[in-house]
């Protein structure tokens, strides 16, 4: 082939390639900071956002974290300390996390559906907590602001 063939067939190839379309960025991947939790019980609504207690969920590509600790703990042996974690999916606005790791047993192997919405800096996370096993069937809505590197 001619060099001036060559050339012409390597910007075409170039000029598609540029075409494709990119993945969708995953608006949920980062670290978030809780600031806001409530739950809601039949027809009662009540805060379970503890000040003394930081919350930190970390989100990659195919998994999340979770864990929170006392900010300023006991020098006895009562600092409480919890995490968990798995894979999770989003659809949409659809969030499921298949909770595959806590430090309750009796949570795992269990998937919880939320909607997530996120402005600006805020994730905020709702949806139906409910283990028929444990007698747990509530609402939860989170909030959480984006941590900065």
């Amino acid at each position: 082939m001619k060099l001036k063939t060559k050339l012409m067939l390597m910007l075409s190839f170039s000029a598609i390639l540029a075409c494709q379309p990119k993945e969708k960025e995953n608006p949920l991947i980062g670290t978030w900071q809780l600031v806001s939790a409530e739950t809601i019980e039949k027809d009662t609504s009540f805060s379970t956002f503890n000040p003394k207690v930081q919350m930190i969920k970390i989100i990659n590509p195919t998994h999340f974290a979770f864990m929170s600790h006392v900010v300023n703990p006991a020098k006895d042996s009562t600092n409480s300390f919890s995490a968990g974690g798995g894979e999770y999916t989003l659809v949409d606005s659809v969030y499921t996390e298949n909770l595959q790791y806590f430090i309750d047993k009796n949570w795992e192997n269990n998937k919880f559906t939320f909607t997530v919405k996120i402005q600006n800096d805020t994730l905020i996370q709702k949806g139906i907590e409910k283990i028929e096993k444990l007698g747990i069937d509530h609402v939860i809505i989170e909030k959480y602001v984006k941590v900065k590197k």
